[in-house]
């Protein structure tokens, strides 16, 4: 249930002007929705590159390709490219020589290259999704892992589109690694009820001159933990683990069955996030037996590379505050780059001296604007046995004279996290005179194991006690006015606001943006992937049943005193209608008035432009009601 994002010591620092004044022209919510381009899913082969970019006419992703040509975008008809395996997706494409293998949101297979005039059909199962694509340049082929009829395979698939079980068993895959011959692969699964962030297990295996397996081990971390992102250096296998409090990298001496696993220099920090998605990489091998990492630190990532065995580590691309799929090629490192006030960018970095060139996007969104930056906050752990929680305040330009109104996030997930990326509706919050926090409350990825299980058993507790926590440290500084403190989260996220809501009086109003309100009902209606989650977050409902009474929004509507504005979407599979549907009423059986606005054309997460601007106006009519003072003349609050 996520949502998808450096930093300065703390949000009471010294700032510096970082955006536009409010005499600057208002940006509408219909160009705020329209001006955001995503960018995801590098590949790269002799022919170039290759990544997935967000079309905002189309409303889906396109393949575009950086190579003799230029830049171009591939031809793939009327359909858009997007893995939809395990919900999330995730290694929608594989590249061999200049044939890109991709899947589209019909999760077809297809074939396309930058000289082709369309694209041609691999192939079509209907009932099957596909991602973790991994081109097999020695066999012409590429592996993939495929689910369908309630199991997953990894899978072989030849040019013709012939598919061959490569392994089965499993109840998920990860996306398999090859070595550079062709001779050794590797890969993770996991079992249910288990999330792959908290317990995994890797193979490894040969293979022979026609492609068939052999020779195959399961090898499981020296202490329980999350393995992830199988890469092979020349025959050295690395993969990141978490065994020992972190996912940092690990190289593995194998012979046989026995294994031996080598710790490296890396400090004691996540090297990767929460793996909702296939095939993402955070680390990889460069020239000379060098590497290239990404770290996270207080939230914020960032890179670093050593150009060879025993070369310095050195941070590049500094101006950058995340960082996703690694890639090296040429002797350069490549990867897609976010950073909190322009657009995604693709970027090469030389890792000899650490320069970087910005190939595509890195766009300023919006002419004459520029947008505001967050700053890192930390709120301190209340005891000796609890753990300090970081955040990322952005604050209205010019600073206002009074404490401004404060608009409290809760991310999706909820193990996932917050990251210090553009995002434009922020601008929007921001232009109009209010602050946003981005809360990584317990239970978020990016800072250790201990942090990120915090939430097991205690979802709708820890995660409301953070919220609150931040609220409070955040006014008691001066930094937000906590008569006008609002809170709002998304999917996971609007559970946590509304937990947070019971109860109490902290918060003038909040918003639940396809929250869930019923977890039990989740619980029924979820899909495989999660289907074990929920029992995590909670316990088992047969054990706990108190528990999950006492954390179903639902069951104490009437406690929730603070106005609130839900959003739902018609066609929402994961929180279906009658969730929301259900909440109001018996709101508004209590005695209250919820505002509900009904998109019926749209699904979990709001995709249509004209959809997001709709929200975004109605959710700032009901901030600037609940946020008027009496002495506030009209144009206070914008």
């Amino acid at each position: 249930m996520p949502t998808t994002p450096g930093s300065s010591s703390g949000a009471e620092a010294s700032r510096k002007p970082r955006g536009a004044s409010l005499s600057s022209p208002l940006l509408s919510a219909q160009k705020v929705c329209a001006g955001h381009a995503q960018r995801a899913e590098l590949a790269v082969s002799d022919a170039g590159l290759f990544w997935l970019e967000a079309d905002p006419d189309r409303g889906c992703n396109v393949i575009r390709h950086l190579g003799e040509q230029g830049l171009i975008t591939l031809p793939t008809g009327t359909t858009g490219i997007g893995s939809r395996i395990n919900g999330y997706g995730g290694g929608s494409l594989a590249v061999l020589g200049d044939r890109v293998t991709a899947v589209t949101d019909q999760q077809q297979l297809i074939a396309v290259s930058p000289t082709s005039s369309q694209p041609v059909l691999v192939l079509d199962e209907p009932e099957a999704s596909w991602g973790g694509l991994v081109a097999d340049g020695e066999r012409n082929r590429v592996l993939a892992v495929r689910e369908a009829g309630g199991r997953q395979q990894l899978v072989a698939i030849a040019e013709d589109g012939r598919p061959q079980i490569f392994h089965e068993g499993e109840d998920f895959y990860g996306a398999p690694a090859l070595s550079p011959d062709g001779h050794r692969v590797a890969w993770i699964s996991w079992q249910l009820p288990d999330m792959p962030w908290l317990r995994t297990r890797l193979w490894t295996g040969e293979l022979d001159s026609s492609g068939q397996l052999q020779n195959l081990h399961c090898v499981s971390a020296p202490a329980e933990g999350s393995i992830q992102q199988p890469f092979f250096e020349g025959q050295d296998l690395w993969v990141l683990s978490d065994h020992d409090g972190w996912w940092q990298p690990w190289r593995l001496d194998q012979q046989g069955r026995d294994v031996t696993w080598h710790s490296s220099t890396a400090p004691r920090l996540d090297h990767a996030n929460a793996p909702w998605q296939l095939g993402e990489r955070h680390h990889c091998p460069l020239l000379g037996g060098g590497w290239a990492r990404v770290r996270y630190r207080e939230g914020a990532a960032e890179l670093w590379v050593s150009a060879g065995k025993n070369a310095e580590e050195i941070r590049v691309a500094e101006t950058f505050t995340d960082f996703r799929s690694l890639a090296h090629w040429r002797g350069q490192l490549f990867c897609v780059a976010r950073s909190s006030d322009r657009l995604d960018a693709i970027v090469e970095v030389n890792p000899g001296n650490g320069a970087v060139r910005i190939l595509a996007g890195f766009e300023q969104p919006f002419q004459g604007y520029s947008a505001i930056c967050p700053d890192s906050f930390t709120v301190p752990a209340p005891d000796s046995h609890g753990l300090p929680v970081q955040g990322f305040l952005y604050t209205p330009e010019p600073v206002p004279d009074e404490p401004p109104p404060l608009i409290l996030v809760a991310h999706g997930g909820p193990t996932s996290a917050a990251y210090p990326v553009y995002n434009p509706q922020i601008q929007f919050w921001c232009q109009r005179g209010f602050a946003v926090a981005e809360v990584n409350y317990r239970g978020s990825s990016g800072f250790g194991r201990r942090f990120r299980l915090a939430l097991a058993g205690h979802w709708g507790e820890i995660d409301v006690t953070d919220m609150s926590a931040a609220a409070d440290y955040l006014a008691s500084r001066g930094l937000a006015d906590r008569q006008r403190t609002f809170i709002q989260g998304r999917s996971s996220g609007g559970y946590t606001a509304l937990m947070t809501l019971i109860g109490s009086d902290r918060f003038v109003a909040g918003a639940s943006l396809f929250g869930v309100t019923d977890p039990m009902r989740l619980r029924t209606m979820t899909h495989r992937f999660e289907s074990g989650y929920l029992d995590w977050l909670l316990g088992s409902p047969d054990l706990h049943p108190e528990r999950w009474q006492a954390r179903t929004p639902l069951h104490h509507a009437a406690r929730i005193r603070a106005p609130l504005i839900f959003f739902q979407g018609g066609q929402d599979r994961v929180v279906v209608p009658d969730q929301t549907r259900a909440m109001v009423e018996a709101m508004k059986a209590a005695g209250g008035a919820p505002e509900l606005h009904w998109f019926e054309d749209e699904g979990h997460g709001f995709r249509q432009r004209h959809n997001q601007a709709s929200m975004l106006e109605w959710l700032h009519s009901f901030y600037r009601r609940h946020s008027q003072k009496a002495n506030n003349r009209p144009d206070d609050l914008r």
